[in-house]
Order: structure tokens, then sequence, then C-alpha cells
């Protein structure tokens, strides 16, 4: 009797989270209603957790209260101490952690089956979750690397990798067909599984880092549809919802971003853009000169604007500026100006990391825009502040057919009547291209670390 009350409360469970899930992810579509949508998922995934306890029988606990202590002081280690500038490690992270567990819940029913009586569609679930969870893996902890700097950010290539790549890619399928007709052929399970794991780490390594909000959002969906796998392999609903709901929202993200870059998915994954530029190219950046100004030109320069539009980009989150920079914001609007914020969606490394980082510095959501609703107001807009943008700004992308940026859309900043750039150095964005905009007459350049030089203004603005 206590058995069927445990499952009638588990079903009931799964339907409340599967519920949740679903207006949680509705309201992740807007800044305003983002922090409500988080919070209606994690009680959504609160009670998918109590019902599969309620559902499963458990043969101990000291196994799951272990795990869940573990699992929370990880979790709570990566929220508390590391900053909002490695948001995007952390999602890599998250995204390897949660297809380990696919990989591994895979691995072990199939030792527990021994590979006879799966039958096909299980057998199918089994070898996806595994295949797609190994790859999600090592990409994963790749673009964790490459985030973190531990691996060089720039793409790695070598001759014929592309080749490589697909072939590899297409023996694992290969080898997932074969074990839907012979289940119980081990090593060729295992074949497939390290063949993922090595498929996942070059997949990766030719991708540069222009290219990691596509990336991060791909990894993001192979893990869902992981985690979907998963749950027709163990007869779990509630799994095979969430995981359908992470898969297709990460596929959909990443065919935006793809567009908001004007690429393609098989430019991306094998454009190898952020190569080093042509040696004429570098040689042409190096004729050009600029001037540099100080934060007292920038000052001068601001405090006599009617109208300003700030750009973030990922030196502004390097630099930790987000809170400095709206402190200028509030002077400025203390002085009558409108300031508003324009938002490209593939600035910084994640989807919405820019979102995130002004968010976290009580930025209102009312004052920033998305690249589209503002693009056609910098041509009215009196002073642009980019504060660590580059190839989002970069106006080589509208007329320069040789440069990798070409086709992609920018935020119009060289239309603004005057544009001040705070940057650390001359260098290139990771799309290894030379910003044009450097050179533009209207432009003032103001070198150094992006929170030093804001602080300066906003001291002389106080004054």
């Amino acid at each position: 009797m206590t058995t069927d009350i445990n499952i009638v409360i588990s079903e009931w469970a799964y339907l409340a989270a599967a519920v949740l899930f679903v207006l949680g992810l509705r309201s992740l579509s807007s800044p305003g209603t983002a922090r409500r949508g988080m919070f209606l998922a994690e009680i959504g995934m609160a009670l998918a957790v109590v019902g599969t306890l309620l559902y499963t029988q458990i043969l101990t606990w000291t196994y799951i209260l272990v795990g869940a202590f573990v699992g929370s002081a990880i979790g709570a280690a990566m929220a508390i101490y590391m900053p909002m500038t490695a948001m995007p490690q952390r999602i890599a992270l998250s995204h390897s952690f949660g297809a380990q567990a696919a990989v591994l819940v895979g691995c072990f029913k199939y030792i527990e089956y021994g590979g006879e009586g799966l039958g096909r569609l299980r057998m199918a679930a089994l070898g996806f979750e595994v295949l797609f969870g190994a790859l999600t893996v090592t990409g994963s902890l790749m673009a964790f690397g490459k985030l973190q700097e531990l691996i060089r950010g720039a793409p790695i290539t070598y001759k014929g990798q592309n080749i490589l790549n697909i072939a590899l890619f297409l023996t694992t399928i290969v080898l997932f067909f074969y074990l839907l007709y012979a289940p119980d052929t081990t090593w060729v399970f295992y074949t497939m599984l390290g063949l993922g794991l090595v498929v996942g780490v070059l997949l990766v390594m030719p991708i540069g880092g222009a290219d990691m909000p596509v990336v991060i959002s791909l990894l993001n969906s192979y893990a869902g549809l992981a985690a979907a796998a998963t749950g027709i392999a163990i007869d779990n609903k509630v799994l095979i919802i969430a995981g359908s709901l992470d898969g297709t929202s990460g596929f959909f993200l990443s065919i935006l971003m793809s567009r908001a870059m004007n690429r393609s998915f098989a430019n991306v994954l094998f454009g190898a853009v952020g190569s080093a530029p042509p040696a004429a190219a570098a040689g042409q950046a190096e004729a050009r000169t600029v001037i540099r100004y100080t934060p007292e030109d920038a000052k001068l320069m601001l405090e006599n604007a009617s109208s300003v539009i700030i750009i973030p980009g990922y030196g502004m989150a390097v630099a930790q500026a987000q809170h400095i920079a709206y402190e200028m914001t509030n002077l400025l609007l203390s002085r009558g100006a409108t300031v508003r914020y324009a938002i490209h969606p593939v600035a910084g490394r994640m989807p919405g990391h820019m979102n995130v980082l002004l968010a976290e510095a009580g930025v209102p959501y009312e004052q920033l825009f998305e690249m589209d609703h503002i693009n056609d107001d910098f041509q009215n807009t009196d002073v642009v502040v980019v504060i660590g943008a580059n190839d989002v700004t970069n106006p080589a992308a509208r007329h320069k057919k040789s440069s990798p940026l070409y086709g992609m859309p920018i935020l119009n900043a060289d239309q603004a009547r005057h544009i001040i750039i705070l940057k650390r150095s001359m260098g290139a964005g990771f799309a290894g291209e030379d910003n044009d905009l450097f050179y533009d007459p209207k432009t003032m350049m103001v070198l150094g670390d992006a929170k030093q030089t804001l602080t300066h203004i906003v001291q002389h603005l106080k004054k």
C-alpha cells in the first residue's frame, strides 16, 4: 500500500516538476523575469529529485546522502568562489558534470543487462546517451580549458583535421548502429565510448574564442539530448521531459547565436575563426596609427553629451568594470543625459553574458537594449563608450570580404558622432581581425585597465 501511495505522489511530483520547468524556461526569455524563472526551475528540480527517491526502491541511503552532500558542496563552492567573469567556464563545467552522469548511467545499465535482452529501442537509447554524453564530457572540458586560458584560445588546427574529425564521428555512428543488431558485443560498446571522448576533444580544439557562445549552447543541447536518452533507457518520465527541453532550447539558442554572427553550424565547427591574420593584413594594421587620449579627455566629451550608448564586451568582464560603469551611468543621468546599454547577442563568452554582469551591478533592465532595438539610434547619439568590446563593433564585418567577420551583424558604433574606446591594448579580438573602429577620426582611444580608466572618469565627473 505504501508503495502505491509513493508511486502516486511521485507521478504528481513529476507532473508539477515538468510544468515548473516549462514555466521557468519561459520566464528566462526576459531579463525582468529571469530570476523568477530560475527560482521556478529550482523548485521543479527539487520536486523531480523527491519524486525519483519516492518512486525508486532505494537499496541504501548512504550513497544517496553522500552524493547529495558532495554535489551540494561542489555547487556551493562554484557559486560562491567563481567570479561572474568565470560564468562561461562554470556553465561548461556544469555541462560536463551532467554529461558524465548520463554516461555513467548508460554504462552501468549496459553492464547490468550485459548487452543481452536490451532490445533495439533501449540499446538505441543507451548508445545515443553514451555517445553524445561522452563527446559532451570532453568537449565541455576543452571549452572550459580554452575559456580559462589553460589551453590556447585560438583555433588549434592541422592539415586534414576536418577529414579526420568527420571520419572518426562517422566511425562512432557505424559502431552505434552495429550495437543495435549485436548489443552483446561489449568491445564495440566501449570502443564507441572511447571514440566519443576523443571526438569531443577534436570537435572543440579547432574552435576559437569568438565562437564560444555557439559552442557552449550547442554542448548544452548535447547534454540535454543525452539526459533525454537516459530517461528513455531507465524509464524516467521527468528526465525525458527535462532533457528534451534542455536539448531543444540549446539547439535553438545555437541557431540564434549562429544567425547573430551570420554563420552556419558547419562554419562554426570547421571554420577555425580566430586564426592568426595573414601577413599582409598584419602589415596593414601596423602601418596605421591612433591618437591616445586620457580619462580627462573622455570626461570632457561625456559631460557635454546629451545621449550616450555604452557597449560592454568581454574586456569589461575581465576588468570587473561593470559596477563603476553603472556609477558613471548614474552621474550622466543626473546631468540630464540619456544613457543606454547596447548588447550584442555574442558579446562575451556565453549567451547573455553581458546581461548577467550588468544585472549583477544593478543596471535596470530598462537600460539594456538588444542590437536590433538600438542599432538605428547610433546615428543620433552624441557619444558611444565601448568598454572592452572588439569584434562586435568592427566595421570590417560590413565591407571587408577577406575578414573572418564578414557578414556578421555588428553594433553601429561608427555611426555615432563621437566614439570613446576603453581597451587594455591595441590587440585584435578573438577573430584575429584588427578593428577598423580604432582608426576612425571620431574615435578617442583611452588605453589601460577599463576599471581604472572609468574610475578616473567618474572622479573627474564628480568634481
